[in-house]
């Protein structure tokens, strides 16, 4: 059997836009297909442990899953024409009490980091949300359907791999929380 050698035209190839929608557009430079959000937006992804020791999580219904996923709460920044020059800690701050009811007295910055490089040019920023204060519902906007959790850390184990066996989907951020216990089973 002879094996191909695979040639990289990705590398002389210019950036072609194959389709693009409100939100997203899928790309191809060379033999090489990606997905990009339009316009440069990016998300905020929110890390909000309060003074007890617990996280807040969220699950909503994912079209692309066709299931409900576990995921920390999140939103895209600046993703309207009314907010087009929105900042990240403003955007987290919004997308924490839309989602979870909870507002945040500070937003740390963590870092800038990217979902699946592989095949998306999306990129987050984490946030650590400090001084949480219950202020409203939650539940997201529109027809978003969200559910809020407050799990204990030291029961994420055990609340993932229970959402997990009813057959939710686990966003790949999760894994944040559980690699401390990851990493003590050896």
């Amino acid at each position: 059997m002879t094996k191909e050698k695979i040639v990289q035209t990705w590398r002389e190839s210019e950036e072609q836009v194959v389709w693009q929608g409100r939100f997203i557009a899928t790309k191809q430079r060379g033999n090489w297909e990606y997905v990009s959000r339009a316009r440069n937006i990016r998300a905020a992804v929110i890390l909000a442990i309060d003074e007890a020791d617990h996280v807040l999580l969220v699950e909503q219904y994912r079209v692309p899953l066709k299931r409900t996923c576990l995921e920390l709460p999140a939103g895209l920044v600046g993703d309207s024409d009314d907010n087009a020059d929105e900042v990240a800690t403003d955007a987290a701050r919004r997308e924490l009490i839309e989602e979870t009811g909870y507002d945040a007295a500070r937003m740390e910055v963590v870092g800038e980091f990217y979902s699946s490089p592989g095949m998306v040019t999306e990129s987050f920023t984490l946030l650590r949300a400090h001084g949480l204060t219950k202020v409203g519902p939650g539940g997201g906007v529109d027809d978003e359907e969200i559910i809020t959790h407050r799990v204990a850390l030291a029961d994420i184990g055990a609340f993932v791999a229970a959402r997990r066996a009813e057959g939710m989907a686990i966003d790949v951020k999760l894994l944040m929380l559980l690699a401390p216990q990851i990493i003590a089973r050896g």
